[in-house]
């Protein structure tokens, strides 16, 4: 795009105008920052309430591609494509699945992680190739991230998601955005202009995080992965979530420490299984497959 169009896009984005509430921010105190900052930070959850509808539905297409073997992938450029690896690498601890499960893709690679790679945002087709390179198919979702909406990475990977017939997800905080017009789900969190002038890392990052947390969350739960609010698939891979499992077990039955630690060894540490064979008061191979019969949903087993 030349920069002269360049220039007239992000004159019409929200993202890009300047916040009448902090025109005199190199004047404040720290108190008076932050607190400017908290009252703007106020207005995300009332943005992303406005498309609860929305955002359940992108968790339903999840759902049946979960439930097809599929995946959920993230893409995106910057903070967007960040936050997108976020809460991918928090899947497995959090949920016990395979990293495969939810794959988070920035543009620019690992390295984009810690260092800012100079045009990768830019580069419609690496979009696409990027989605190849890890398979994508059309078992999968694809939820593109851009605060902009305009992100061609992004634009790219959406239009080559969107003519394998795949269900597409864009998250954006402009109304009517070009990512808008490729998806079939639209997620556009209309947060305002930002405190600090296009610095859409603040109230248009945090939304993203929160919808992010809301996709996954809500997926796995739907998807047997905790009981009660317990989460019950937690991988127990170091001290911490070791003792953590102990925990869920003896809140999900109500036993003693001795009782949860000692199911738990039986169970190679799976607490889901733990609180199966304490419930239903059976061994481990009964408990095993009463949660196979059952699509590992613990509740419905029980």
């Amino acid at each position: 795009m030349a920069q002269q169009d360049l220039l007239k896009t992000l004159t019409q984005l929200i993202t890009e105008q300047r916040n009448p509430n902090s025109m005199n921010l190199d004047r404040l105190s720290a108190l008076e920052i932050v607190t400017l900052m908290n009252q703007e930070d106020k207005l995300v959850p009332q943005a992303i309430e406005k498309v609860l509808p929305q955002i359940a539905q992108a968790v339903e297409k999840i759902v049946e591609a979960f439930q097809r073997g599929g995946r959920l992938v993230y893409i995106g450029a910057g903070t967007s494509g960040r936050l997108g690896v976020l809460d991918a690498s928090e899947c497995p601890p959090t949920f016990g699945v395979s990293p495969e499960m939810v794959k988070g893709i920035i543009a620019g690679g690992e390295r984009a992680l810690r260092h800012p790679i100079e045009g990768a945002e830019d580069n419609t087709q690496q979009g696409k190739a990027d989605l190849q390179s890890v398979n994508f198919s059309e078992n999968d979702v694809l939820v593109g991230i851009a605060a902009s909406g305009r992100t061609p990475y992004v634009i790219g990977a959406l239009e080559y998601a969107k003519s394998l017939g795949v269900t597409t997800v864009s998250i954006a905080s402009n109304p009517n955005s070009a990512m808008s017009k490729i998806a079939d789900i639209v997620i556009d969190t209309i947060v305002g202009a930002e405190v600090l002038t296009g610095s859409s890392r603040l109230k248009s990052g945090t939304a993203q995080k929160l919808v992010l947390n809301m996709l996954t969350t809500a997926s796995m739960v739907l998807m047997g992965k905790c009981y009660q609010n317990l989460m019950v698939d937690v991988q127990a891979s170091n001290q911490k979530l070791v003792a953590r499992a102990i925990r869920i077990v003896m809140q999900a039955t109500e036993c003693s420490k001795e009782k949860a630690e000692e199911t738990l060894a039986i169970a190679n540490n799976n607490a889901k299984l733990a609180i199966m064979m304490i419930l239903a008061n059976v061994d481990k191979n009964t408990a095993e497959k009463m949660l196979a019969d059952n699509q590992g949903k613990l509740r419905q087993a029980l």
